[in-house]
């Protein structure tokens, strides 16, 4: 997708505060230090909309991003995040429980793990938590760079075989760095918005 606009509409602490445009929305989902702002950017081709951090745990909002007046971008609190206060961990994932069950305009969702470690229980626990929503899915691989191509292939499959009873077929790797990725997750983005 051409992206020829971009930009940051709100932060939201509670439900009552989502955006009143109809535009479809994108979730994006993951551990804390797992690259979600550095694979936005990299998407939209911008380097600093979505605030990176060397920090885990600084998005403790929803935040909106709308991509040529068609389209938002949700990007949710990261989780797992040990150094989070339990109450604070806890009002986090309310929100994103009560987006993921109440949004009608969620569209699908791009969990992200990292390439390097694989799905962490915490990962497994919202991958089965949406496969009993019934929410469209999309695991992405994060960081792929970082490996050798044929390291790389091997854990995709190990991931695949480990995710499979959850009904993951499938895992995108992913490359902020390289790009590697962006154009095949811009491809399943527009077939989960119906633009394909």
């Amino acid at each position: 997708m051409k992206i020829t606009s971009a930009k940051f509409v709100v932060s939201v602490a509670s439900m009552q505060q989502l955006p009143s445009t109809a535009l479809p929305e994108i979730a994006f989902a993951g551990r804390s230090n797992v690259g979600k702002s550095s694979l936005l950017n990299c998407l939209l081709n911008r380097k600093k909309l979505a605030l990176t951090s060397s920090t885990p745990g600084k998005t403790r909002l929803i935040n909106y991003f709308e991509i040529n007046q068609q389209l938002h971008f949700v990007d949710l609190p990261g989780y797992g995040f040990a150094k989070v206060p339990a109450n604070e961990r806890a009002r986090w994932k309310q929100l994103i429980e009560q987006y993921m069950t109440s949004s009608p305009h969620l569209k699908g969702i791009i969990q992200l793990i990292d390439s390097r470690h694989g799905p962490t229980p915490l990962d497994k626990e919202m991958i089965e938590w949406l496969t009993y929503l019934q929410k469209p899915t999309l695991i992405v691989a994060t960081k792929s760079d970082k490996l050798s191509n044929s390291r790389l292939q091997r854990q995709i499959s190990e991931y695949i075989k480990e995710l499979k009873p959850m009904g993951i077929t499938e895992i995108l790797p992913f490359s902020a760095t390289t790009k590697a990725g962006r154009k095949e997750l811009w491809q399943a983005i527009q077939v989960l918005i119906g633009t394909a």
